[in-house]
């Protein structure tokens, strides 16, 4: 009996089956757990269930998600980016600025403030991914000092004042319902997801980014320089604060200095619920929207059951938590598949 049972849990896995398995461990999991959550709610939270609410959703969870799908090349590389909440700061009142200019036409200005925004973006995290590959100083470091650079930017900038009046056909776009129940700003997220996902899965690039956060010595004496591909993922990541920030200024037509408190937290939050290992090289961008979704159903859903806005950070914190320990036990078990 002792040497059968031995047998029947040293036999290998067969390759179908062990896929299946990796699949369903990697993958699945984080899509269950949002299916599972929505069927939570939409049986014991009223009007959750709702296409007024599902169209609520996808509104508030554009912004994180844009930011979460830069944050995931970061963390995929082994790093960790604090200062996309202040950089998107910083880029809302610099765009704000530009549209507001009465010189420009309107197609002009918002032209010239979506390539500003991309441009601050970009500029914050290239200085984040130098200095910490340069003098390899831990990111959580510099991205921590950035934070409050670009927070202090954003207030000389604006002079510690929220900028309105942005161009009326600007504001149009950002309240337009494609097909009454798919928000523009959501669309926007899902095509950065799009670009990423492309970028991860059938790219040499997106290649080199796991293969960093695997290994980086690995990288290095296979001929590629990995600080190369990690300044890449922090310019990624304040590339899509700049994207972010102007789907701030869609759904909210103001430009302010605080705009990005706590996002930070919030697309991080995202992209390890979504499954990606925040010691780099595993993961999925497609996760992170996933993750992004179960944030936002669950902040919803609590709010809907009348749970007060002092103990829904506890529960969400506790999903964290529980997501970085599943973590843990998943490479176990994909280990022991392998």
């Amino acid at each position: 009996m002792t040497e059968t049972s031995e047998t029947l849990v040293s036999a290998p896995v067969s390759p179908s089956r062990a896929k299946f398995l990796r699949f369903l461990i990697r993958d699945a999991g984080v899509l269950l757990a949002l299916v599972l959550i929505t069927l939570f709610f939409s049986l014991s939270a009223p009007y959750f269930a709702t296409p007024g609410n599902a169209l609520k959703i996808f509104v508030q969870i554009a912004i994180n998600t844009v930011l979460a799908a830069g944050m995931t090349f970061v963390i995929l590389t082994g790093g960790i980016d604090l200062s996309v909440g202040s950089v998107l700061a910083l880029c809302t009142v610099v765009g704000a600025t530009i549209m507001i200019d009465e010189s420009l036409s309107p197609a002009v200005a918002i032209t010239l403030a979506l390539l500003a925004c991309m441009a601050t973006g970009a500029a914050c995290g290239l200085l984040n991914g130098w200095i910490s590959t340069r003098w390899k100083i831990p990111s959580f470091i510099v991205t921590l000092g950035m934070l409050n650079m670009a927070a202090g930017a954003a207030r000389v900038v604006s002079d510690n004042s929220t900028i309105t009046g942005l161009p009326q056909s600007f504001v149009d776009f950002g309240n337009l319902i494609i097909g009454g129940f798919l928000p523009s700003i959501f669309l926007v997220a899902v095509l950065v997801i799009a670009a990423g996902w492309f970028v991860l899965r059938f790219t040499v690039f997106g290649r080199m980014i796991f293969a960093v956060g695997t290994n980086d010595e690995a990288v290095r004496l296979s001929g590629h320089n990995p600080d190369f591909y990690k300044v890449a993922a922090f310019t990624i990541s304040g590339l899509t604060a700049g994207i972010a920030a102007m789907v701030y200024l869609l759904r909210l037509n103001i430009g302010s200095p605080i705009a990005g408190v706590g996002y930070e937290l919030n697309a991080i939050a995202a992209v390890i619920i979504g499954g990606t290992s925040l010691s780099g090289g595993k993961g999925s961008i497609i996760g992170t929207l996933v993750g992004a979704c179960i944030l936002q159903v669950l902040s919803t859903g609590l709010q809907l059951l009348g749970v007060g806005d002092n103990f829904k950070p506890i529960v969400i914190g506790l999903v964290i938590v529980l997501a970085v320990i599943l973590d843990a036990y998943r490479e176990r078990l994909l280990r022991r598949i392998r």
